[in-house]
């Protein structure tokens, strides 16, 4: 997909790749985002980009060498690949976890408005003590997207709260002039489940409560004793992995998300000596047939987007990972229709318990 800005042609595409041609590596928020840092004085100042999904706004602002929040892996890769589909220098050195420090003065900061309330909260708190008293921060969004608890939480951090006009219907957030006295720390989210206190960052799945889809899993979970190595694909904050860690304790457990804050709750929640973790959107690293059972509620949820694209790539790697003979084992939303598909890639897809909403699929390698 190519876009022309001030008389020169850049080209993006959005990793992982989709079939849907209506979707595209921006949208019309990042470039009202585009036309308003370009008005700013912030040249030579420190910027900050938060929640750049594929890399749009991290090419079309790299003269000001901003800093890069990354907090998936996949949008790291989308990143690496469209600055390289323009020519351009990508530094590592420039992208950053979400947990790491930021630089000690910031002028301005651009947010592309995530779909958790509780992770713009927790970007502005990670922001605001090193913004500079004269800096701000511009906020982009689709408009069918708004909610008023945006500005119930810039309220919090700041004075000056302005809307820009509709354009494309998009428009932004122009947070200035941060107060004085800031609001404590944002505490992690904790989650009871049974016995267990389940901690996770905001933003990871699901926020508030234990999935109704993962409990269903959950009440059907049994792990056979010659299951020895198990992955919890998609991982959220480790419940599925946790789980199978009180049937079978001496199990080999791996646990992967493209979420580096999903990883990161997952480490606060499960520990072992045979526990490994991977902050990876794909299975590519992993050996064929190695695994003997994997369990997972898996994404389909594309930050506002339902795209089951994703989960349909981490069945046919899941399909080679697995050992001929070996399980995986899922919890979805039925309307997502995913044992048609499940049919085609393992030996056997069939229903082990089903409700009016969920159905949990076991397939066989």
């Amino acid at each position: 997909m190519n876009f022309i800005y001030q008389n020169k042609e850049y080209f993006f595409k959005r990793y992982p790749k989709t079939a849907n041609r209506s979707l595209q590596a921006w949208n019309a928020a990042d470039e009202l985002i585009l036309d308003y840092i370009m008005q700013t004085p912030y040249a030579s100042q420190t910027t900050v980009l938060i929640n750049d999904r594929f890399g749009f706004l991290s090419c079309m602002l790299s003269y000001l060498n901003p800093f890069g929040i990354i907090e998936y892996k996949s949008q790291e890769k989308a990143i690496r690949n469209n600055f390289e589909r323009n020519k351009l220098k990508y530094d590592a050195k420039r992208f950053t976890d979400p947990l790491a420090p930021l630089p000690s003065s910031v002028e301005q900061a651009v947010i592309q408005m995530p779909k958790s309330t509780g992770l713009f909260r927790f970007y502005l708190e990670r922001l605001t003590p090193v913004l500079s008293d004269t800096g701000l921060v511009v906020c982009g969004f689709m408009t069918r997207h708004f909610t008023k608890e945006w500005l119930e939480i810039a309220s919090l951090y700041f004075e000056e709260i302005e809307q820009s006009r509709a354009r494309k219907k998009a428009r932004l957030l122009i947070l200035k002039k941060k107060k004085q006295t800031l609001p404590g720390a944002f505490p992690l989210e904790e989650i009871r489940f049974d016995d267990k206190v389940f901690r996770q960052y905001p933003g990871v799945f699901s926020a508030g409560h234990i999935d109704f889809a993962s409990r269903f899993l959950l009440e059907h979970l049994h792990v056979k004793n010659d299951e020895k190595r198990v992955l919890d694909l998609a991982c959220g904050n480790g419940i599925l992995a946790y789980a199978v860690q009180q049937q079978q304790p001496d199990v080999r457990l791996h646990l992967m998300d493209d979420s580096f804050l999903a990883i990161e709750s997952a480490k606060l929640n499960i520990s072992g000596s045979r526990v490994k973790f991977h902050y990876n959107d794909t299975l590519d690293g992993v050996k064929d047939a190695f695994f003997d059972l994997i369990v997972s509620n898996p994404p389909f949820h594309f930050g506002y987007e339902t795209n089951i694209e994703v989960s349909i790539a981490l069945f046919k790697q899941a399909r080679r990972c697995l050992r001929p003979g070996g399980r995986l084992l899922l919890v979805a939303n039925r309307h997502l229709n995913y044992r048609t598909h499940l049919q085609k890639l393992f030996k056997k897809a069939a229903h082990t318990a089903v409700t009016d909403k969920f159905e949990i699929i076991e397939c066989t390698a």
